[in-house]
């Protein structure tokens, strides 16, 4: 039996593209939707963007016949806009709101027969609407399972002659198809698990190469674990050019990312600059307007990525007085640059080093946008921690971050891993886990 979608403002708000994704089915937009999506067209943010390009594609399936009897679309579904001023409202519902005017929606065309669902990504309004006995669903378009998330690396065990070829070697073939491309490896003998090797798989020769970053110390840090040489081996191969860092507080992403990036770009001139960049969404409730200049409001919110610099500087200068000094002298002269993700839409960044901080507060049309800015020679490092989300219509599965994650996992130019263990004190680690 063919379904029919009734759909949510914040399905279409998190992609416009919904409108299509239903393939042979009937979609649904209340008039309670248009006019939701009319007070968000304004905005400049990317929720006004996708509110702007849903009107521009209604508009275009207008010219091909009456949107309030259903037009049809490629692969024999249809949308269809429908009229909710007619539709009695259920007793014990607030007229006023548009949210159940459209949960209206469904269940009328429920009683008319129809093989309904509502779908929203509210999970207030999925309540109301089960309430009601209509089947209801989050979008699970571009939704990633994170407790299956890829990690990055894994374990394997040997013999313990094949670690010491894979040593004097420097490298082992490896044909089967089990690995993924620049997937790290943890090698152990199975005569004696004290006795390992650390590899990375390469795709294009079909090889378990080492490291070559094993003592690697960017400005004076050095990684803490295995997953952090790891992070600093694909941080500081320059033919890895998307590298992804995922991990509760404390793991050190943000500071690896940073060393690294000062390395490439101060030490080796491999990047014309470092630009830092984060989106801005609080934590809590909102303080309002900030005062001051552009770069005046911006240090609040990127107080986190000076945080991190000051402790790269304090490592690498011993804890000289003049670091607050090197840091400005570095922001000065454009070495490093820090920007809101709001000013990167439209440019094109060549030859840069560009980490993007909190990323899993990032949509991911947001994400390929950002990604989509990177020049000739640019080096893109996305970190963030799935579990600490702060976008209100973004959850642990639907963040941009996850989504690049697995989209990208077999390329060649993108690298990732999981850090699991927090270094930034005893504290911070026992809340990481018991919080």
């Amino acid at each position: 039996m063919k379904k029919t979608f009734v759909l949510d403002t914040n399905v279409l708000l998190h992609s416009h593209q919904s409108l299509f994704s239903f393939k042979d089915n009937d979609v649904v937009v209340p008039l309670g939707v248009i006019e939701e999506l009319d007070r968000f067209k304004g905005f400049n943010d990317e929720r006004g963007r996708e509110a702007r390009s849903v009107s521009r594609e209604l508009d275009t399936l207008r010219k091909r016949g009456h949107l309030c009897d259903g037009v049809p679309i490629e692969g024999g579904g249809s949308i269809r806009v429908l009229i909710d001023t007619e539709i009695e409202i259920p007793y014990g519902f607030d007229t006023s709101k548009v949210d159940n005017r459209i949960i209206s929606c469904a269940l009328y065309l429920k009683k008319q027969g129809r093989n309904v669902f509502y779908i929203s990504k509210d999970i207030n309004t999925r309540v109301k609407a089960d309430a009601l006995g209509v089947p209801t669903e989050d979008f699970e378009t571009n939704k990633v399972d994170i407790d299956e998330l890829y990690s990055g690396w894994r374990e394997m065990v040997l013999s313990a002659r094949d670690i010491d070829l894979f040593i004097s070697n420097k490298g082992m073939e490896w044909k089967t198809d089990e690995l993924f491309r620049n997937e790290f490896v943890l090698l152990k003998a199975g005569e004696n698990e004290n006795k390992t090797a650390l590899a990375k798989y390469c795709g294009e020769t079909r090889r378990l190469l080492p490291l070559f970053h094993t003592n690697a110390k960017p400005w004076g840090v050095e990684p803490m674990n295995l997953q952090q040489k790891f992070a600093a081996e694909l941080l500081l191969c320059n033919e890895i050019q998307l590298v992804t860092l995922v991990g509760r507080a404390g793991t050190g992403k943000t500071l690896l990312a940073l060393a690294c990036g000062l390395q490439k770009t101060i030490d080796e001139h491999v990047y014309r600059k470092l630009l830092v960049s984060r989106p801005i969404m609080p934590l809590g409730k909102d303080i309002g307007y900030l005062p001051g200049s552009k770069d005046e409001k911006l240090s609040h919110w990127m107080q986190p990525i000076f945080d991190n610099l000051e402790f790269v500087m304090d490592r690498l200068y011993n804890n000289s007085d003049d670091v607050g000094k090197k840091i400005k002298f570095l922001i000065e002269s454009q070495k490093v640059q820090i920007e809101a993700i709001t000013y990167i839409r439209g440019r094109s960044i060549p030859k840069q080093f560009l980490i993007v901080d909190e990323a899993q507060n990032l949509t991911p049309h947001e994400v390929k946008t950002i990604i989509s800015r990177a020049g000739e020679g640019t080096k893109v490092v996305l970190t963030g921690d799935p579990y600490q989300i702060d976008n209100p219509y973004l959850d642990s599965s639907s963040n941009g971050l996850n989504f690049v994650i697995e989209k990208f996992k077999n390329h060649n130019l993108f690298g990732h891993i999981i850090l699991n263990k927090s270094e930034r004190s005893d504290l911070s680690a026992l809340a990481s886990e018991l919080l």
